[in-house]
């Protein structure tokens, strides 16, 4: 059954791309600053909210942000393995292993006593549903053994990794399905696929931010672009820098009135709002009347949600300069969380 899959990204149509919860692994690779970790996380996030257990092994703390999670161990203390294990016994707790406070080279060792302990628990009950192993290059080195029967058969593993090539071809052969992020993807993939005598498929792929290309390997499937799923977290980072961020120039509102007298850019919705209750009414209603306002919410800040908002404002012409303002500006406020404008005047 596929109802239950969990969002991964969406298609260049649009149509959600999914996996399943539980059972199956997923490699997930590229250059550093491509985006793994606000995968892993909406990932993570989106799993918890299904109901489904997760725990993160997390050798440089880069998951204590994760919605709802319990995060073992800080830069001043390793964690234990069996605080862990107990914190598992309840069925709703997400679980972060922080591995900063252990000394770098007492780091394998830890995980290899602690993975085997997991997994028992996962044999034997189902979970957690699914174990989030970050910079697995690390942990899970080329000459990394399983320590026991049990830890060479994974599943429902997550592996992160800037370096598939450095990871035990082991491992790599349990994977499932594949997603490279970054520069070059089909050179993240070659890599994985040498690593365990695959041939990739022939293709080509130029990704933007926010998009990876998912290869899966299980079922023969062809590699696809998709645009990933962003966590909360990230979408929050996103509403601040439009709410007091710096857009660029280009990208910024101008107030020029009617004359082309005046020159006030607003580089964030904050400044817009401040300088919307400050204009003259006259430069207010051209803009207005022009739908200036919803073209660059729709363009600029990328809502098309709160852009249909304001474009409705627009389209009323019995409004007056004063309600018009109240309007848009409470139609912001109440997506970005704005300090109170003084927008009623």
């Amino acid at each position: 059954m596929t109802r239950r899959d969990i969002p991964l990204g969406f298609r260049a149509d649009g149509t959600e791309l999914r996996i399943p919860p539980v059972g199956s692994n997923l490699l997930i690779a590229g250059t550093s600053g491509s985006g793994k970790s606000s995968l892993a996380h909406g990932l993570l996030e989106r799993l918890s909210d299904c109901g489904y257990q997760v725990c993160i092994i997390d050798p440089e703390g880069d998951y204590a942000s994760v919605d709802q999670v319990i995060v073992f161990g800080n830069p001043q203390r390793g964690p234990s393995i069996e605080e862990v294990l107990t914190a598992l016994d309840s069925p709703t707790a997400q679980v972060a292993v922080n591995l900063v406070g252990l000394p770098l080279k007492d780091r394998p060792a830890f995980f290899s006593d602690l993975l085997p302990r997991i997994q028992e628990r996962q044999a034997q009950i189902g979970r957690p549903h699914r174990i989030l192993i970050d910079e697995a290059h690390h942990l899970m080195p080329k000459q990394w053994e399983p320590a026991s029967e049990l830890t060479g058969r994974m599943t429902g593993m997550i592996f992160v990794t800037v370096h598939p090539e450095e990871v035990s071809s082991g491992v790599l052969r349990s994977v499932d399905a594949a997603v490279a992020m970054g520069e070059d993807p089909a050179r993240t993939l070659g890599a994985y696929a040498e690593r365990v005598g695959l041939s990739l498929p022939a293709g080509s792929w130029t990704l933007d931010q926010g998009e990876a290309v998912v290869w899966p390997v299980r079922t023969g499937g062809m590699p696809e672009q998709f645009g990933i799923a962003p966590s909360r977290g990230e979408r929050r980072r996103h509403l601040r820098k439009y709410a007091e961020g710096e857009l660029p120039q280009d990208r910024s509102f101008y107030f020029r009135g009617p004359r082309e007298e005046l020159n006030l850019r607003a580089q964030n919705l904050m400044l817009f709002c401040q300088l919307a209750d400050g204009i003259d009414d006259a430069t207010w209603l051209y803009h207005l009347q022009r739908h200036d306002y919803s073209n660059w919410i729709e363009g600029s800040i990328k809502d098309s949600d709160l852009a249909g908002i304001v474009r409705d404002v627009e389209s009323l012409p019995s409004l007056s300069a004063r309600e018009s303002r109240l309007r848009i500006a409470q139609a912001i406020e109440a997506r970005y969380t704005l300090p109170a404008s003084g927008a009623q005047s």
